[in-house]
């Protein structure tokens, strides 16, 4: 064999094994090793989550202490709420993320499965070149040699050819344990999917029977003739309180109006448009405005909004263009957002699990704001939506388009 043919035969075995081997064994043996990291990873997360489950029971248990003190009683269970829906958007977090390296980890098998089958094909075709002329052309070609340095030249060239068959049966052998890895990784991170989501569906059914809970309590007081003064006054003072925190919001509103007209500043100012749903989606309005019979007190009582019953997270928007003048917890109101349109207009959001804006910061008709919930003097997911125009409580419905 001619020095030029087995120059040929090298760069075709060349040729044809690294055209899927770009990875050294070295860069191979790094991606087991964050393939193993991601397993370990994945190992723990499905610990945690296991870990971590909310005890309803236990919280139900606590709240037995407050029951005689009606407001104590809904601060503490609303705590809980927080508390349990917190660990809802952890997991719905987590279940995003796990999703996102199922598919990495899917593409980094697959192309690993490639690599592979390349790679076992070049191998087949180097071993049976070696079987079928491996040791023959090799001498012929030692042999044939015209000068001793060309001798030499050729057995370097052999060893070359050793070498670099070494080389690539240390990658086929590191690719091979690659894909093993990513297949255990892939199982690792599905089961850990798998566990985020049957237990958000169990924290969620903790957060429901805490709402019933509530439902329960606030109802039984309410209902209890033996309560049924102590109830009336419970709520009328709950409604002053309601009342006061909305006026100081206002008042404060007002005081920095006021110092924007002494600056000479643009102020929020109504332009009359109509307002849109602040909910895009609910079942049925639970509570009109107005002078209604409360449904547990029996009493003739004025409801200041109209109450729409939705499911716990259903977005909140803004119904119109404005500035976040409270964004907070209030043991009537729940969480609740209010919103300055101007000239003396507001609208009240009550009852939200979560808040997504914070006071002073604007907001644009149709933002998400918050989330339903039925956190508060509530009992049930619903939106408490109210408008107050010069400090009084007007109809919504004179607004909503």
């Amino acid at each position: 064999m001619s020095l030029l043919s087995v120059l040929a035969v090298l760069a075709g075995w060349a040729a044809s094994g690294m055209e899927g081997w770009a990875a050294t064994a070295d860069e191979l043996e790094q991606s087991i090793r964050e393939k193993e990291e991601a397993i370990s990873q994945a190992q723990e997360q499905k610990e945690q989550i296991q870990a971590n489950i909310s005890n309803i029971q236990a919280m139900v248990d606590d709240l037995e202490d407050t029951k005689d003190d009606l407001q104590a009683y809904v601060v503490q269970l609303d705590g809980n709420l927080a508390q349990v829906q917190s660990r809802i958007n952890e997991l719905k977090s987590l279940i995003g993320e796990k999703q996102e390296e199922i598919e990495q980890t899917q593409a980094e098998l697959e192309e690993a499965q490639a690599q592979e089958e390349a790679q076992y094909e070049a191998l087949k075709v180097r071993i049976r070149y070696s079987y079928e002329k491996g040791a023959e052309s090799l001498l012929e070609m030692l042999f044939s040699a015209d000068s001793f340095g060309e001798l030499l030249n050729r057995m370097g060239y052999i060893r070359q050819m050793n070498t670099y068959d070494q080389e690539q049966l240390a990658i086929y052998v590191k690719n091979r344990e690659l894909v093993a890895a990513c297949k255990e990784a892939l199982e690792e991170e599905e089961q850990v999917l798998e566990e985020a989501k049957a237990e958000v569906e169990e924290e969620e059914a903790g957060l429901e029977t805490l709402i019933a809970e509530k439902e329960a309590q606030i109802t039984s007081f309410q209902s209890d003739i033996n309560n049924k003064e102590a109830a009336i006054a419970e709520y009328e003072a709950d409604a002053a309180e309601q009342d006061a925190a909305i006026a100081a919001l206002e008042a404060a509103a007002a005081e920095a109006k006021k110092q924007l007209e002494e600056l000479n500043k643009p102020q929020v100012s109504y332009d009359g448009g109509m307002f849109q749903m602040p909910l895009a989606s609910y079942k049925r309005v639970s509570s009109e405005y107005g002078y209604r019979i409360h449904p547990t007190l029996g009493v003739n009582k004025f409801h200041n909004g109209v109450d729409f019953a939705a499911n716990s997270g259903t977005p909140i928007m803004a119904a119109y263009d404005g500035t976040v003048v409270g964004a907070a917890y209030n043991s009537s109101m729940g969480n609740y957002v209010m919103i300055d349109h101007g000239d003396g207009l507001f609208t009240i959001y009550m009852h939200a699990s979560e808040l997504y804006v914070s006071s002073g910061q604007s907001v644009s008709k149709g933002e998400t704001i918050a989330a339903v919930g039925s956190t508060g003097r509530s009992t049930g997911p619903h939106l408490h939506f109210s408008v107050r125009l010069n400090g009084e409580y007007v109809n919504p419905w004179n607004y909503l388009g």
